[in-house]
This record gives structure tokens, sequence and C-alpha cells, in this order.
């Protein structure tokens, strides 16, 4: 009998960067930055390493326009019915939530501080530090200190939610933390013990944004 040939399956759609980045995207949200090869890439698109090669110079293009592809959802344009503090805090809390689903974006963004993705947030919060009329010599400084707080925070959080079973209970998870800060020494760790409820019934997102508030509240502070 004669035998046939089981030729490899067609995309279904054609290669274009998009395509390359979005794939690249689902990749790393799978496997991470030390999965994602050009060999896994080019099986997943059913093509070869050669072709993306053609729209993508090399691993490191890919990752930052991957992470530039996540972070233009979370940076939006200007509304001009919304103040200052409520652009910041819907692009704080954006960037928390793109960062928590994708928990590489964050470690890219500290990683690689020039490149387009960090440069437009950096550029969105500074805008709004200027219509705060904050002094032009104390732009710098609190911008960035919103910038690294949201990339600090947000990426700790997703780190913490990675170092888990996807499947533990947040609950459980925090309830046993609080345990072990209530069983801490009472003279080195008087402090974390008063908290340690606090623990059990905190709401990240909440708290992410009232740390937001506070630095808010301390920029607008007359000098």
């Amino acid at each position: 009998m004669a035998t046939t040939t089981r030729r490899p399956e067609r995309r279904q759609e054609p290669l274009s960067r998009e395509r390359i980045v979005s794939v690249a995207v689902e990749l790393l949200d799978e496997v991470g930055e030390r999965g994602l090869t050009f060999r896994v890439l080019a099986e997943r698109l059913a093509t070869g390493p050669g072709a993306i090669y053609w729209h993508v110079a090399g691993k490191s293009e890919l990752l930052c326009a991957a992470t530039e592809a996540v972070v233009a959802g979370t940076v939006g344009g200007d509304d001009a019915d919304a103040t200052p503090q409520d652009v910041i805090r819907a692009l704080a809390l954006g960037l928390f939530d793109a960062i928590d689903a994708h928990p590489w974006v964050g470690a890219q963004l500290a990683d690689a501080p020039q490149q387009a993705a960090m440069l437009q947030v950096f550029e969105r919060i500074g805008r709004q530090v200027q219509a705060l009329r904050v002094p032009a010599a104390a732009q710098f400084t609190a911008a960035s200190a919103l910038l690294n707080y949201i990339l600090g925070v947000a990426g700790q959080n997703a780190a913490h939610a990675r170092a888990h079973r996807p499947d533990a209970d947040r609950a459980e998870l925090l309830d046993a933390m609080a345990a072990e800060w209530e069983e801490l020494d009472p003279d080195r760790y008087a402090f974390a013990r008063s908290v340690a409820a606090r623990l059990r019934t905190h709401d990240d997102r909440v708290e992410f944004l009232a740390g937001i508030d506070l630095i808010l509240a301390g920029i607008a502070t007359p000098r």
C-alpha cells in the first residue's frame, strides 16, 4: 500500500511583525523570557526562524516590541475631562494590572529603561506632573518617584504571585504570612507584628492606589 507524507500545517495568517510580536507575548506568558527562543517561536508560527529574522533582528528587539505592545494599552491618550491625578491613577492601575497579567513586563521595563515603552510611560507621567504645576526643578524627581513606585510595587506583586502555584489560594497564603508575622520577636519586629492582621484583609490594588495618593499629596504640598 502506498504511503503518503503528511505535510506540515500551513499558518492561517500571513507572517508579519505584529503577528510575531503577538505570539511572542503568548509564549512569554507561558514560558517566560528564558523559554522564548526563535526555534520555539517558529514552531508556534509554523514557519522558519529565517522568516522571523526578516521582521525582527533578534531576541532583544523582540522583547522590547512585546513589552511595548503590552504597555501601549495602558498609556492611553489625553482625557480633557480628567484631572492630572486621575490620569496618573488610571495609568498606574493599568500598568499594575498589565504586569500582574504579564509578569515578565516588569522585569523588561526595569532592565531596559531606555526602551520606547519605558519612555512612553515616563512621558505620560511627566506631562501630568507638569499639569500639576510642579516647579521645573522638581519635575524630574516627582515623575521618577511615581515611576519607580509603580514599577517597584507592580513588579513585587507579580513576583510574589509567580512564586506560588497558579491554583494557590490567596487568602490561605496571606493568612499563613500573617501567622508568621504574629510570631516574630516583639522587640525586633514590633511594627510588623502590629500590622500582621492587616495582611489577612488588605487588597493589593487598593493599597497600591493609596500609595499613589500619598506621593501625589506630597507633590501637591507647597515647598
